[in-house]
Parts: C-alpha cells; sequence; structure tokens
C-alpha cells in the first residue's frame, strides 16, 4: 500500500546558546506526535507543567512556533535536597504549507498536553467523485 501522506516539515529549533532569552533557564523541544486526518492534521505536544496561562502559539511567515513556560514550584521552609526532574521552558516551530487553513487553527490544553488541530483547506480535502451510468 502506498504511503499518500504528506510530510510536515519540522524546522530545526535553535539551541538554547543561539537563540535569544529573557529567561536564564534549559528550553526544551517538547515530543510532539503529528496525525493526519481526511479533514486536519493534530499536533499533540508533551509539556509537562505547562497550562493555558503560560503557552504562547505564533502563526507568523508560514511558520508555528510553540512556547510554553513553566513556574518552578518553590515550597516555603524547605530546601531541595535532591531533584532528578529538570524544571525549563518549551519551544518548538513547525513550518506550516498552504494546504492548512491558517485562520481556523485551534489549540488546547489540559495536564501539559497541548493539542493543536490544523484544519486542512478546502481544495485540500479529499473529495468523493460520484459515479453516474450512461
Amino acid at each position: 500500500m502506498a504511503d499518500t501522506g504528506k510530510d510536515l516539515e519540522v524546522r530545526k529549533e535553535q539551541s538554547p546558546l543561539q537563540a535569544e532569552s529573557t529567561r536564564a533557564r534549559q528550553v526544551f523541544i517538547p515530543r510532539t506526535d503529528i496525525i493526519e486526518k481526511s479533514d486536519s492534521i493534530v499536533l499533540v505536544a508533551d509539556m509537562p507543567g505547562v497550562d493555558e496561562r503560560n503557552i504562547d502559539i505564533i502563526l507568523e511567515k508560514g511558520v508555528l512556533t510553540i512556547y510554553g513556560a513553566v513556574d518552578a514550584a518553590y515550597h516555603q521552609d524547605y530546601r531541595v535536597a535532591y531533584a532528578e526532574y529538570g524544571i525549563g521552558d518549551y519551544r518548538r516551530s513547525f513550518r506550516v504549507t498552504d494546504e492548512i487553513d491558517q485562520d481556523k487553527i485551534e489549540a488546547t490544553v489540559k495536564n501539559g498536553v497541548l493539542r493543536l488541530i490544523l484544519p486542512k483547506a478546502e481544495q485540500e480535502k479529499p473529495k468523493k467523485i460520484t459515479v453516474k451510468t450512461g
């Protein structure tokens, strides 16, 4: 069976040392699943610790950039003796083609999982052709 799916081009993110940042902290590239449906492309990105108040999604010049900031939880009257979980922010960019209806992109976040729905433009949706007799 031939693969008819179209590739979503992923733009490599600059390393945090090269990118300008106003926060002195580590920047992670969130792991993302990309699912193609007949009428849309869905991106599901893991961004633990991020909620709707700390997410910025920007679409500029065909590049969709997601950025999530994590506020470190500090416990008053305690000091951290050992920590394995790294606190940092998240950033990842994707190039969006004309196949996507950029005005109808939707985003939701729940329990640190960002879900973006990128609807396909009308001309890109598959159309069923009715066969008539005679």
